[in-house]
């Protein structure tokens, strides 16, 4: 029976088996972005829902409000649904929440299929951001809470990734389907969006329930049951369930209830749900959600010739990064390396793209160099910003707190997603400012304050446990000396386990080996 030193990852693997479920919710998101920036571009959709523009290069245009509430309804969704998420899981467990944003993805799906109002259209998209919200929020709940600490970076590598498939997908779907000149051209990505959900609705079935929400919740044996699912067989999953009790009772000693309140009620709290934010901000922050959002439309404005397949080629390359991600997640960490340099890197690249479009205007020579360097950008987005932005925002915040806080983070991360895509027709549309490529000179300084604010404030947590990252927040480490901090909290933990067992008879021990 391998020690917990010795385990591999073919001995966790019905918790790769679970969570690989679980990131099926991430790709149903990437699907969506990757399908609803596409239609924007098609003659199909352009007919139904926007004007003859004889002078763009589509030969059709979306007025830019339509524009900027199909795009942006879903992240105010998501918004909405992720902001409300700690109330929500106070009554209803993370795999009840990802059944329910599979039934509503359905839902508002038939609306979008099923109508030619544009009133419609915002409706379906206003629910589908409803369940987005739901998939993003309470997938990363379940991941963050189930897995271990050694694997729980490799996981969360798996949730971009699928994202950033997903998103390639979409964007496939839209590249077969756009010359078609009907309706059929949008309605065939649209019925895609059924798969996931279904396939999702039934494999939650074989699944456990976070241990962590079970415990929070006081059942503590079905807590421990569901850990024994999920860890090796041998695995001292008693030890594990008393350390997250453990914790989760410590929390509790601060404050008999919880409410949205307790997320700035002291300090400690305060300190963490403004890094949790401040994380997932990131993303937002970088830039990346025009460039996701409106990529076929953006090239084809540019002139970039075939816009559909570039879109591909964007997504493939960041879906490359990811793979390098794997290697970097586990040995550098989150923030030394990895979110600075992302972030610098994506602030230069987008500056050169502004620089260049500003100077040589929209020539073949602009479209060759607009998409050389947005593929460079994806991959330095999808490498070192997307799943670490999400990761660092996942560990940070309490037990007691985590799905009040991730829920609040990740709503400021998608209002921050809304705002780029309400705004961002103004500057990249025709018939607005115009501004194209030169969109860029907006998110350089937004990175460098970015980059400033990681060095400064956010914490490393690789390779720690969920309660070992407890115990540093309550010692109030500043933000440099969390990485080589030496925690004694989880270790006293199992000592208390290991006195209580050799206080056992033979007979009780004998009786614990043959119920386990």
């Amino acid at each position: 029976m391998p020690s917990p030193g010795e385990e591999t990852w073919k001995d966790h693997w019905k918790c790769f088996v679970a969570c690989g479920i679980i990131v099926l919710s991430p790709f149903q998101y990437g699907v969506d972005f990757g399908l609803i920036g596409g239609l924007q571009a098609m003659v199909g959709f352009l007919k139904i829902y926007g004007h003859p523009a004889p002078d763009t290069a589509i030969g059709w245009n979306l007025d830019t409000t339509r524009q900027q509430l199909i795009s942006s309804l879903m992240t105010l969704g998501a918004f909405i649904s992720s902001g409300t998420a700690g109330i929500v899981a106070t009554y209803v467990s993370r795999r009840q929440c990802l059944w329910a944003a599979c039934a509503l993805c359905c839902v508002s799906n038939v609306i979008m299929m099923a109508t030619e109002d544009i009133g419609a259209l915002y409706a379906g998209r206003f629910l589908i951001g409803l369940a987005n919200g739901y998939f993003m929020t309470f997938s990363q709940l379940y991941i963050q809470e189930s897995s271990p600490a050694r694997y729980r970076g490799w996981f969360l590598t798996a949730f971009q990734f699928f994202t950033s498939f997903g998103t390639l997908i979409g964007t496939i779907i839209d590249w077969a389907t756009a010359k078609r000149p009907d309706k059929s051209a949008y309605l065939i990505p649209l019925g895609m969006i059924y798969i996931i959900p279904v396939i999702m609705t039934v494999a939650l079935f074989f699944i456990p329930e976070s241990p962590r929400w079970l415990i929070l919740q006081g059942d503590y044996e079905k807590g421990v049951k569901a850990l024994r699912w999920l860890r090796p067989v041998g695995a001292d999953v008693d030890a594990e369930g008393a350390e997250i009790k453990a914790a989760i009772d410590r929390e509790k000693e601060l404050s008999s209830s919880i409410s949205v309140m307790d997320m700035f009620k002291n300090p400690i709290d305060r300190r963490r749900t403004g890094l949790a934010v401040g994380a997932v901000l990131l993303q937002a922050a970088s830039g990346s959600m025009f460039v996701i959002a409106y990529k076929a439309y953006f090239l084809a404005m540019s002139k970039v010739s075939d816009p559909f397949a570039m879109s591909n080629v964007l997504s493939a390359m960041g879906i490359l990064a990811i793979f390098f991600n794997s290697l970097i997640v586990v040995r550098w960490g989150r923030r030394r390396v990895v979110l600075t340099t992302g972030l610098a890197i994506c602030g230069i690249l987008q500056l050169i793209i502004a620089v260049v479009y500003h100077i040589l205007g929209a020539t073949n020579t602009t479209g060759i160099v607009l998409v050389a360097l947005t593929c460079v950008y994806m991959m330095t987005y999808n490498g070192m910003i997307s799943t670490y932005a999400w990761l660092a925002g996942g560990e940070i915040p309490s037990q007691r707190l985590r799905s009040y806080t991730f829920g609040l983070a990740a709503a400021v991360g998608f209002f921050g997603a809304w705002l780029t895509t309400f705004t961002a027709p103004y500057f990249i549309n025709p018939a607005s400012l115009a501004w194209g490529p030169k969109y860029g000179f907006i998110w350089f300084p937004s990175c460098i304050i970015g980059v400033l604010w990681v060095l400064f404030f956010l914490p490393e947590t690789k390779g720690r446990t969920l309660e070992e990252i407890d115990e540093m927040f309550e010692a109030k480490l500043p933000a440099r000396k969390f990485r080589h901090h030496i925690c004694v909290g989880h270790v006293n933990t199992a000592e208390k386990i290991d006195d209580r067992a050799s206080e056992k008879t033979p007979t009780e021990v004998q009786h614990a080996e043959v119920k386990a």
